[in-house]
Formats: C-alpha cells, structure tokens, sequence
C-alpha cells in the first residue's frame, strides 16, 4: 500500500502526455514510473492505441500494471505471471458504424472512414487513403464495404472542410450514446467507438478489480479521448501545458509539456513530499 497522502492508483495517457514529440520517452520518466511501483502504487496506461500496437505500448511504459487499451475498450491485466490477462474487449458492429457514418455523411458532407478491426502486431487500419495519416506504415486501402462487414475495435472519420474539434461536436450531436462514443485525440480525426468506451470505463475495470475508490486515483492527460478520465479521477487530474484547452480547463494543475517530462517532474515532486 502507498503511504498516506499518495493516490492509490496513478493512471497516464501516453501519446501527447508521457511520450514526447519525438515518439519516445525519457530514461528520467522510466526511472520516476519505477519509483512510483516502489512506492506501492500500480499503475495504467492508458491510451486510444489499439491492442494492435500493445507491445509498442509496453516498451513506452514498462512498468504499467494494466493497460487500458482503445479508448478504453480493450483493458489488460499485466500482473499474472502466466502473461497478460484481457479484462475487457468491446467491439462496434460493422452494420451500426456503416448507418452512423452515413447519418454524419448526410450533414457534414464525404468523410474519409478508417477502421481498426484487427488487433494482431501491427496489424493495419483498413480504408480510405489520407495523406494526412501519421502512420501510413500500417494502413491498408480497402473499399468501405469490405471494412464494415464485422466488429470494429473503433473507427476514424474526418472532412477536409471542417476541423476535427468542429467535427467533433457536429458527431457528438448526431450519434446516440447508446450507439456509439465519440472522441478525438489529437490525431486529426474523430474517433466512434463502441458504446460505453472511454478511458473513465476502462479505469472503473481496473479500480473495480483492485478496490480502489475513482476518489483515490490520479490522471494524467492531454486530449478531449482524456475528458472522461478526468471527470471520474478524484485524488487529481493533471495536464501537461501543451494539452487541448477543454482539458486544461478541467484539470485541477498543469504540469510541464510533454516535450519537458512534465508527467514524471510531477510525479518525482509528489514522491519527495
């Protein structure tokens, strides 16, 4: 158990938060994450990187306990020494997803659709080509039919003609919750996934599993896919200074940027308390 005046469980998003522009992250934040297991306290990553990007997701945060996958649809227990043990795997129906893209399509004009359906290695998105994709390496063009034929672990939707936060709302407005969960993380893109997935979800899994109370964790985060981890975290909501404006404003302090290891001079201060 952590000593008093330590939250009991700490969770981080990575992209945007813990890892830097760069793509990597610091031997000092390896160094303060351990120091943080030490002190008895687990800890989660938690990232829209799907399951197919899991051991890219391991090496960028060695010591997380579990990791909450997808936006929160996809939770692994990492603690049992036979290997990783999924705790939770949502999937969106293809036919569901082809209705809500095509209602949003209706207001807001074409949309380019990727959709992460596969959760092997590396495994690429399926859909339509944009140059403006930062991981082009795992992408694979395929008709939009072909890619709604089954579950989807989440889809990306984005118009050259609006940006991603106005698309956003327009989504937010159009999709039922019942339905789907729409975010976005910094990418560019609108995020659907499937109903009653987000980070705050994912976490209760964990929280649910340990017996920690919401009022006993902190988070860390960057992007509105942040917001509902921040809203259900009690102990703290930290955001790094280059996070988007809705998160900085929900957060009860600003930590450095990521670039600047913000998530880990934090943590490295509240140690040394």
């Amino acid at each position: 158990m952590p000593r008093p005046g330590l939250p009991k469980l700490i969770a981080t998003d990575l992209d945007g938060t813990l890892v830097r522009s760069d793509d990597t992250v610091s031997e000092f934040t390896h160094q303060v994450l351990d120091r943080v297991r030490s002190a008895g306290i687990p800890i989660v990553g938690a990232t829209g990187r799907g399951p197919r990007l899991a051991e890219l997701t391991r090496n960028d945060i060695r010591t997380a306990d579990y990791l909450v996958m997808a936006g929160g649809g996809r939770v692994i227990d990492q603690t049992d020494p036979a290997g990783p043990v999924i705790l939770r795997d949502e999937r969106l129906s293809g036919a569901v997803l082809a209705e809500l893209i095509a209602e949003l399509e209706a207001l807001v004009g074409p949309l380019t659709v990727m959709v992460e359906a596969l959760d092997g290695p590396d495994a690429p998105l399926w859909g339509d080509f944009d140059p403006s994709w930062r991981y082009p390496e795992w992408f694979e063009e395929r008709a939009r039919a072909d890619c709604l034929t089954g579950d989807v672990i989440k889809a990306f939707a984005r118009t050259a003609d609006r940006d991603v936060d106005t698309l956003l709302a327009t989504a937010q407005k159009v999709v039922p919750a019942h339905l789907a969960t729409v975010t976005q993380a910094g990418l560019g893109f609108v995020e659907i996934c499937p109903p009653g997935v987000d980070k705050a979800t994912g976490l209760a899994v964990v929280a649910d599993l340990l017996g920690v109370d919401p009022a006993e964790v902190l988070v860390f985060g960057d992007m509105p896919n942040d917001i509902p981890m921040f809203e259900w975290a009690g102990w703290g909501r930290v955001a790094v200074s280059n996070a988007h404006p809705t998160v900085r404003l929900l957060a009860d302090e600003v930590t450095l940027r990521n670039d600047d290891d913000g998530v880990a001079v934090y943590l490295d201060r509240l140690l040394s308390r």
